[in-house]
């Protein structure tokens, strides 16, 4: 069986018909159907079901599909393994990130890699969480930063800080004068915070609810830097990790009584999958970076 079959196998499941396929495959339509009739052939069973009007897998091809694709992901693995070079002199990393980590952790955090990595070729991309993770299963991302609540049993997580989320207030605001304040007083208090597209939102929404405090969430915002624009100028407050808001100095942190709240960031790669030598280069770096840049985990009551 010729890898070749798989491919076009694979091609025709996505795109649910022959025509589409061999179009995207730039093959006649012809030679297609001959190549996955001979797939069927080899395998002893029907792939697709050809009966209506569209294409679709039978239970055969679904269960054959997920194996193809599976194989496909180890001989990539595999041939990026082949081509991975452990001095370092040269490489390359795709990392993901979530959306809060790229205005205070990614720039430091990149820069030392570079410093000390030159040679090593980075492709950074920002998402959500839930798409990190698919990318991270289907081997198009090395490495993730992303939370500690991890949808896929398919992933490993190593724990990288733990994060302190701060109200944040400009200077003109009322409560400017404290250095922490009470959770009750986040009851009723006017803010403004990241849309529900941010993990952010849920985390904070959750944390809110099980400390019985409502804030009026008087807008919101898909930006961070938005929120911090719209605090330095209003008498709005926000929820923001405390290094995004200490790096703006018309900002101020109040810390949180008495339950502070944290959340942990972690690493995330494809468990058992192989690791290059700058995936396991860029983990040791973020490591090292992070052990002091946030307080200690904290105890569980």
């Amino acid at each position: 069986m010729l890898l070749r079959h798989i491919h076009y196998f694979l091609a025709v499941a996505e795109h649910r018909g022959f025509t589409r396929a061999a179009a995207a495959l730039h093959v006649s339509q012809p030679a297609l159907s001959q190549q996955i009739k001979q797939l069927e052939e080899r395998l002893g069973a029907p792939l697709f079901d050809r009966s209506g009007r569209a294409i679709r897998l039978t239970d055969a091809g679904e269960v054959y599909a997920r194996f193809a694709r599976l194989a496909l992901q180890d001989l990539e693995a595999g041939r990026r393994a082949i081509h991975d070079v452990g001095d370092l002199s040269e490489g390359s990393l795709r990392l993901a990130i979530t959306p809060t980590f790229t205005a205070y952790l990614v720039g430091p955090l990149l820069a030392a890699f570079h410093a000390r990595y030159p040679e090593i070729t980075l492709s950074v991309s920002e998402m959500s969480q839930e798409r990190m993770e698919e990318l991270i299963n289907d081997d198009r991302i090395d490495v993730g930063i992303a939370f500690d609540e991890v949808h896929s049993a398919e992933l490993e997580a190593t724990e990288l800080l733990v994060e302190t989320l701060t109200l944040g207030v400009g200077r003109d605001h009322p409560l400017a004068g404290q250095a922490r304040m009470a959770l009750s007083q986040l009851d009723a208090q006017p803010m403004i915070l990241l849309d529900d597209e941010f993990a952010t939102r849920e985390r904070i929404d959750r944390y809110c609810r099980q400390h019985g405090v409502y804030p009026r969430v008087m807008m919101e915002a898909n930006s961070i830097s938005a929120v911090v624009e719209i605090v330095r100028r209003t008498s709005l407050a926000t929820l923001l990790p405390e290094p995004i808001v200490r790096q703006h100095d018309d900002l101020l942190a109040l810390a949180l009584e008495p339950a502070s709240f944290f959340r942990t960031a972690v690493l995330l790669q494809r468990r058992g999958a192989y690791q290059t030598a700058a995936a396991r280069a860029f983990v040791d770096l973020a490591l090292e970076h992070c052990r002091d840049l946030a307080p200690p985990r904290p105890e569980r009551p």
